[in-house]
Formats: C-alpha cells, sequence, structure tokens
C-alpha cells in the first residue's frame, strides 16, 4: 500500500543538492512523516473527545497544522495551489517553522510529553531539503500515507524498518542503529519481560529492543489498566545522537507507543554512583556501540576507568539493574577475554554479583557492515555466577547483507536454552574451572571437531612418489610425440 511512495520520496530526495545518502533520506522523511502523524493523532483525539463531551486542548498552533502549511485542500479535496507554499517560500517557512517549534521544549516541564519532544525533535534536527519544489513533492506523497488503522500503523511500521535496516550500508557508520530483528525477539524472549516490568535500553539506536518488548507484551487480553502501563511506564530509553532519537521516537509511535520515554542526552555522563532503587529497572536490553572512545572525564563517573565505550555501557547497565533483575546484551566478543586490568575487573564484577547463566555466540557477518564478532550476554542481578552455559551458532552459510539472520537459525538455541542442554552447539562451564587469573570466559567449543585428518608420513611419501612416476610417464610420452 505505501512501499511505493516511500520509493518515490527516496527518488525525489535523491535529487535533491542538501540530501546525500541513505540517512539523510530518513532523517528527512523522519520528521515530515512526525508532522503528518502528528496531525492524524490530533484528529483522533479530537474527535475522541467530542463523542465523549469533551474539549480538545490542541498541541500545534493553526499556522502549523497540516492542512493549513503542508496541504491546504480546496472544498473538493484536491490541493489548493493558490494557497499551497512552494520554492523558496517553502523552504523559507520551514526553516522558521523549525525555529518556532523548538520552543516547546522549554515550554514543557515533562520530557515525557508529546510537546517536549516535539521540541526536542526539532532543535536537533535541520531542514536539509534545498529546493522547495523538491520539498513541495515529498510533502504531497507523504499526505498519501495514513496513521489510523491498526493495518496502516503496521504496514508503515515494517517499511520504515526496512529503511532503517538500508542504513547499515549507507556509510556514517548506518549500520549501529539496526540490530537483526531476530536476534532482538530471540533476547526478548530469553529474557521474557512481564507486564509492570520497567524495561530499559540506555544505547536506543533505533528502538529495535523497545518496539520488540512492545510487541511481545502487547496481547490482546490486556486489561486497560495494563495496557495504559504498557503504553506509559514500562519502555524507557536514552541515546546520544539527534538523528537515531528521532528515528526511535518515529519508529515506536508507528508501532503503537503513543509518546515514547525516550530520552536525548549522553548516557554514559550520568552519574551512577548514587542510584536510588526507584531509578532503577526490571530488564535491560541493549546493543552498545561496538566501538569508540570517551574521554577522561566520563570515565571517572565509573568505578573501572575504560576508554571502550561498550565496556562503560556495561558497567552502567549493571548498576542500573534492579536486585532479581535481567539483562540481554549484545556485545564485542573481545569483552570476554581482553586482559587490560580494567576488563578483568569488570568481568570479577560481573561473576561475583550477577549471574552471568547464558553467553550466546554469534557467527561474523551477524551485522551488516560492522567487521566484529559478537556475544550475548544473559545475566541476572542478585546471585554469583557458579556455571556458564555457552551456545555457539552455526548457521551453516556464510553470514552477510544476502544471507541475513533469520528466525531459523536462533530455534535451536531458543529451545535449548530454557534448560541450558548440552548439545554438539551448545556446552556448560563451570566457573571454578575458568582461569582466576584473568577470568578469560571466551566461547570455545569442545564439541567442535576437528576436520582436519591427520595421514601417516609413509602414505605422504607414496603418494608423492606416485605422482613423481605419472609426471615421468607423461613427459617420456610428450617426448615422443616431438
Amino acid at each position: 500500500m505505501f512501499a511505493q511512495t516511500l520509493k518515490n520520496i527516496d527518488d525525489i530526495l535523491h535529487k535533491d543538492a542538501g540530501c546525500g545518502s541513505e540517512l539523510d533520506y530518513i532523517e528527512q522523511t523522519s520528521w515530515i512523516l512526525f508532522l503528518k502523524y502528528l496531525d492524524d493523532l490530533e484528529q483522533e483525539k479530537k474527535d475522541e473527545a467530542e463523542l465523549s463531551g469533551k474539549e480538545y486542548k490542541e498541541i500545534l498552533p493553526q499556522q502549523y497544522k497540516w492542512d493549513y502549511w503542508a496541504m491546504p485542500k480546496k472544498a473538493d479535496g484536491t490541493l489548493d495551489d493558490h494557497r499551497a507554499l512552494t520554492g523558496d517560500d517553502l523552504v523559507d517557512f520551514v526553516n522558521d517553522m523549525f525555529k518556532n517549534l523548538k520552543k516547546f521544549k522549554a515550554n514543557s516541564d515533562n520530557p515525557n510529553t508529546i510537546e517536549y519532544k516535539i521540541g526536542e525533535i526539532f532543535s536537533e534536527l535541520n531542514n536539509r531539503v534545498r529546493s522547495g519544489y523538491n520539498l513541495r513533492g515529498v510533502i504531497e506523497l507523504v499526505d498519501k500515507l495514513r496513521f489510523k488503522t491498526d493495518a496502516e500503523r503496521h504496514e508503515m511500521s515494517h517499511l520504515y524498518e526496512s529503511k532503517i535496516n538500508n542504513m547499515g550500508n549507507a556509510g556514517r557508520n548506518g549500520g549501529e542503529y539496526y540490530t537483526p530483528r531476530p536476534l532482538i525477539r530471540a533476547i526478548v524472549e530469553v529474557t521474557n519481560p512481564k507486564i509492570g516490568n520497567r524495561i530499559y535500553d540506555g544505547a536506543v539506536g533505533s528502538a529495535g529492543f523497545l518496539v520488540e518488548a512492545f510487541d511481545y507484551l502487547n496481547k490482546k487480553d490486556l486489561s486497560t489498566q495494563e495496557y495504559e502501563t504498557l503504553q506509559k511506564n514500562t519502555l524507557y530509553g536514552k541515546e546520544k545522537k539527534p538523528l537515531p532519537y528521532i528515528i526511535a521516537i518515529i519508529n515506536m509511535i508507528l508501532h503503537g507507543v503513543e509518546s515514547p520515554n525516550i530520552q536525548l542526552t549522553n548516557t554514559l555522563a550520568e552519574e551512577i554512583n548514587s542510584l536510588q532503587d526507584s531509578d532503577r529497572f526490571d530488564v535491560v536490553l541493549a546493543n552498545p556501540p561496538f566501538g569508540g572512545k570517551e574521554r577522561a572525564e566520563v570515565q571517572q563517573n565509573f568505578t573501572h576507568k575504560t576508554g571502550e565505550t561498550a565496556s562503560l555501557f556495561v558497567q552502567h547497565f549493571m548498576k542500573y539493574l534492579k536486585a532479581g533483575g535481567k539483562a540481554g546484551i549484545v556485545i564485542k566478543n573481545t569483552f570476554l577475554s581482553n586482559t587490560d586490568a580494567a576488563s578483568i575487573a569488570i568481568r570479577k564484577d560481573l561473576l561475583a554479583n550477577f549471574n552471568l547463566h547464558t553467553v550466546l555466540d554469534l557467527p561474523g557477518g551477524t551485522f551488516t557492515g560492522a567487521g566484529v564478532k559478537t556475544v550475548v550476554l544473559f545475566f541476572e542481578k542478585g546471585e554469583a555466577t557458579k556455571d556458564i552455559w555457552y551456545y555457539q551458532l552455526n548457521p551453516g552459510r556464510n553470514m552477510g547483507k544476502t544471507n541475513p539472520l533469520n528466525a531459523n537459525d536462533l530455534k535451536e538455541f531458543i529451545k535449548l536454552q530454557k534448560t541450558r542442554a548440552d548439545s554438539d552447539n551448545s556446552w556448560t562451564v563451570a566457573l571454578k574451572d575458568i582461569d582466576q587469573a584473568t577470568l578469560d570466559l571466551s566461547a570455545k567449543n569442545p564439541n567442535k571437531k576437528d576436520e582436519t585428518i591427520l595421514r601417516k608420513p609413509e602414505e605422504i611419501i607414496a603418494e608423492m612418489k606416485s605422482l613423481d612416476s605419472q609426471s615421468a610417464t607423461l613427459l617420456a610420452k610428450l617426448e615422443g610425440l616431438l
């Protein structure tokens, strides 16, 4: 229904001088989609208020309503060309609108309100579309998109996810925003969150973990109170960069979360040593950035100081997890074996205060373009680790863009993890058997058979002699032909 429309939007943005990559396309599409969604939401809320005899307070002023600035229409529903801005007039209006929408943040005290998010989004983004004629074309296409029915939102959410996936090949580290959805679903299933849990991702990216957790919990038999809890008091995220922040907001909205609890902040710069229990979470689901270094002043916030961003995130998540809480975290496999003092100290803390019960070892190519091998750590807070169950994922093919991870690849892992059973791909290691000095937790499958068959020296020499004899016979025949 909407796939061709989104493709046509990309085609227009591709021709614009201000948009140079897939990241620019989704950024510019996102703020326009957001304003269109906001218009549909306001109309829906207004209709609900009228039916119940209540008054509805509109969010946007008249001049920034979709049917006023973007798509003014005549009585017959066609575009009013006399009122519709285009060219430089449209670009000037949009740039001025951005300045005014930024002020919504200062006028709202609650970061969880839609007004605050409007202000934050338009404080961090800019209109990159230089041609007002291209912008007019995009707006008219976005006007064809609808968010009013569940079917419409469902299709839009899947199409938007596809656009996020495409960012992995767009340069500018686009892949850091996308974790393969089959992997996320497996992590959510293993952690098994419940209604009433507070679920947290401090490196939210495109909010893949939060939308999959929402879908996992959003069952048809939820009571009104349970659904309200799911909507308002369940899913929390933080993101440092403006582009993934707006992508996360839009992605959650399209999946049905009306006002996402996402904050634009540097997660690692937050003070974590005086947390109250009310600040902590029942479930942590995350895929922190694979690379990157943090400044010395940020490192001072942590017990074990290191410039490695992922190691700081692990400490952050350990602090933010409630007693009895559960975590599923994707991280580079080198976290298990790094020999620097900070890495060993973090592993020691993890093993002493958490039950690291499962390590999922992922094959290379799981993350398109990332070029690193990763593992998933599953742990619970409150008991020390006694033994660790490992599962080495062997999809039987080279992973990559044309052969991505799929749900079938993870079926055996999910099944065996319930009882942590041993198999050709899984094994258990007792903590007492691990080197206590290095605490090296590397995934080394003891069941992996050595497929190299070693032959006796006599056999090799006999084969060489046979080959020499065959060569001599062939040369003799060739000489006879001369």
